[in-house]
């Protein structure tokens, strides 16, 4: 749009801030109006003021209509003109006062106001701005010349954007609607203004564009957002930038497809993956804690769609494939079955119907299957695997992970994705790997993968799932138990990242140090310890063997846990154990220190001690180590710890107590993991006082195991209602129960 000057005397000069809207050029018009003498665009633009976006502000206001008589010229001349002091806010479509009276009776609507400039004139008040409104003109006069020219850019953009909206809102030729996009990103990039809502506008304006108007073509689409790039390609998105990634990409699905073919494009970029990182660094923001908290969720459902992407070819393929049931059973059938497991990945065609027939064709030659994305390659196996454990007979489906186990007449396959996909797979993997680098999106990161929200043919990708890798690594080094417990499943009889990546599972591509490691952290935490012990010797057994003979500590330390336990009930088991653990200096040192210790027990428990014992206020946990260690307490009953300072790390020490019946933790700092490890093993604790300590809801369940309880006390705990109700149902010898201060009083 033209801006038009007025001049009385003086010269008019045109003031452009940007191109023309799809109206085309507005001709200036050859008559001038009021005295006016324009400052020139490069005094405005080339001086290097920045200024922060008007939304209100007060300022002296003057409206002179234009003189159709004798007498409404002498009445508009300057000596007779009067001055009013309003409080305007610049709305998103009008120029409004907080005082509707006077000159602002009504607002000003920006599609009246045709010209904005700044005015001078001599013996005449400074610092004016003139506003050309049909039949006259609004004058405003600012406070110092800062102001004006704030007011000047403010409300330039205002109105700017106010017209683009109105022309963007109903598009009729794409190729003009493209070049007034681009017009809009220039007007942004080249305002002197410095606002959240300058980079914001033109966001808002084109992802509105797209959500209504769902029949663009892909290269329309695309052109689109390679137009609007350079916004934020130039000008990184600050914080505030995030809250267009903030809106629920659910219930706006275009927004989510905007962002994902936004982040392509920043990837074909020749910095690639390192204007990637500096976009979802500004997504995050400068400080520890992101303070958005639809961010992540929002840029991992992109990574998720992303990656599906890749391979929708290939599950567009399953139509006419056998069902997950079909592939678990298959995968059971002795070596002279057809494997049906590749028949999931693999596109029908004439030849693989003629190949179904012949066993013998599928064993000994390739097949290779392309599509114009992914190939498939079924290799012929070189050794034997065990076979997939399931019930026989079950009729539910059987879990992804384990469909994808391979069977002994399908050892490897390959999947080859094509150039464009397999960029794009790469660049939204490195992307997961960006957020899994945040310590404050560690914890949501972890809970969003834990279902494994993954197709099953990525999941076959060697690429994919060796690059995931590094993911699930971050997770298995975190400490929180928050995180890592994502790597087990999200419920029973489900397979987690921890299966996936253990020796055997489909993603497994090193010596099972990354089992190792995940292993270490989850016993760390005193997670369901002898749970966890039982599901390692059932499904893990021969790894841990195999790691604990190639010296791999954690894994003598599962060893030699798994026969203080009695975990294993097999002497043959046993024995295979206890060779493995002689065969290695650590573990023969561990070994010793575990018969050692079970010689301490035994002779405990023939030695017998005091029945009753009360540690002085005050007293540690090695305090209480020592006294254990230093005599027989075999017979003791009742053990009073009240008023020590003793912690969950006593726990350790008080299930080697066979005859312990009688507990009182009252006023220690005694928590949810020592909660937790005597649920396991003292499972004949009678009484138990856990008044004014810091456990919880987490630990709290874990009593429900314990049968025997028959008196409880959990005055001043953080006891939810409903924990109380489950522990009442599960405790039928519970008799008494001290509930006060708790939700549940």
């Amino acid at each position: 749009m033209d801006l038009t000057s007025t001049s009385g005397g003086g010269d008019s000069r045109q003031i452009e801030e940007t191109k023309p809207l799809l109206g085309g050029d507005v001709p200036a018009p050859e008559g001038t109006k009021m005295g006016a003498v324009p400052c020139r665009r490069a005094l405005l633009l080339c001086n290097g003021m920045r200024y922060k976006l008007l939304q209100e502000g007060d300022i002296q206001v003057c409206v002179i209509r234009h003189p159709r008589t004798f007498l409404s010229k002498i009445l508009t001349s300057k000596f007779l003109r009067r001055w009013e002091p309003h409080h305007l806010t610049l709305a998103d479509n009008s120029l409004a006062s907080a005082t509707p009276t006077g000159y602002m009776e009504n607002s000003v609507s920006y599609s009246a106001i045709e010209d904005v400039q700044l005015l001078s004139w001599e013996n005449a008040p400074k610092y004016c701005l003139q506003l050309t409104i049909p039949g006259g003109t609004v004058l405003l006069q600012a406070a110092n010349s800062y102001l004006r020219d704030q007011w000047f850019h403010s409300l330039q953009w205002k109105k700017k954007i106010y017209k683009y909206k109105k022309v963007l809102s109903n598009p009729s030729r794409w190729e003009v609607v493209l070049k007034e996009i681009r017009t809009l990103v220039d007007m942004a990039l080249t305002s002197p203004l410095q606002d959240d809502s300058i980079n914001q506008a033109p966001l808002e304006i084109v992802s509105k564009l797209l959500s209504e108007n769902t029949n663009l073509t892909t290269q329309e689409h695309e052109n689109i957002i390679v137009a609007i790039a350079p916004l934020l390609e130039n000008n990184h998105p600050p914080p505030d930038l995030c809250e267009f990634f903030c809106k629920d990409f659910g219930k706006c699905p275009r927004l989510r497809l905007f962002t994902q073919e936004y982040i392509l494009a920043l990837n074909e970029l020749n910095a690639g993956m390192e204007v990637v990182k500096k976009f979802i660094q500004s997504m995050h923001g400068p400080t520890g804690h992101c303070p958005h908290p639809r961010v992540l969720p929002n840029l991992v459902a992109v990574c998720l769609a992303a990656i599906y992407s890749c391979y929708e070819e290939f599950i567009n393929s399953r139509d006419n494939s056998p069902s997950l049931k079909e592939i678990r059973n298959g995968c059971q059938q002795p070596c002279d079955r057809k494997p049906t497991l590749p028949l999931r990945l693999l596109h029908p065609s004439p030849d693989l119907v003629s190949q179904e027939a012949t066993l013998s064709e599928a064993r000994l030659k390739s097949v290779v299957v392309a599509s114009s994305e992914i190939h498939v390659e079924v290799e012929p196996a070189s050794t034997a695997k065990p076979a997939l454990t399931a019930s026989v007979g079950n009729d539910s489906e059987p879990n992804l992970i384990d469909c994808l186990m391979v069977s002994p007449a399908c050892s490897t396959m390959s999947i080859e994705l094509g150039p464009q996909a397999d960029r794009t797979l790469g660049c939204y993997v490195e992307i997961l790997k960006l957020l899994s680098d945040y310590d404050d999106w560690r914890p949501s990161l972890a809970s969003l993968l834990q279902p494994i929200p993954f197709p099953k043919e990525a999941l076959a990708h060697e690429k994919f799932t060796k690059e995931l890798k590094y993911v699930i690594q971050r997770f298995a080094e975190d400490p929180r138990q928050e995180v890592h417990s994502c790597l087990l499943s999200v419920r029973a009889g489900k397979d987690g990242w921890f299966q996936l990546y253990s020796p055997g599972g489909v993603a497994c591509d090193d010596d099972g140090e990354l089992f190792a490691s995940m292993v270490h952290i989850l016993m760390g935490s005193c997670y369901k310890t002898k749970k966890f012990l039982l599901s390692l010797a059932e499904n893990k057994l021969g790894p841990c063997m195999l790691l604990a003979l190639r010296g791999n500590q954690t894994m003598v330390e599962i060893l030699c846990l798994m026969l203080e336990y009695n975990i294993i009930d097999n002497n043959d088991t046993q024995l295979q154990i206890i060779s493995t653990l002689e065969s290695t200096g650590v573990g023969k040192r561990m070994y010793e220190q575990l018969c050692d210790r079970q010689r301490e027990l035994k002779e405990l428990q023939r030695k017998g001690g005091p029945t009753r014992l009360t540690l002085p206020s005050k007293s540690t946990d090695a305090d209480l180590a020592r006294l254990l260690s230093s005599g027989s307490f075999g017979n003791l009953e009742n053990l009073s710890l009240a008023f020590t300072n003793v912690t969950s790390a006593c726990a350790e020490h008080l299930i080697k107590l066979p005859s312990l019946k009688q507990l009182n933790l009252w006023s220690t700092q005694f928590g949810d993991a020592g909660l937790r490890l005597l649920s396991e093993h003292l499972t004949m604790l009678q009484v138990l006082n856990l008044c004014e300590t810091p456990v919880t809801d987490a630990g709290l369940l874990a009593l429900s195991s314990m049968k025997s309880l028959c008196s409880l006390n959990m005055n001043s705990t953080k006891l939810s209602a409903d924990t109380y109700e489950d522990l009442k149902a599960k405790l039928p010898n519970l008799k008494e129960v001290d509930v006060r201060y708790t939700e549940a009083w």
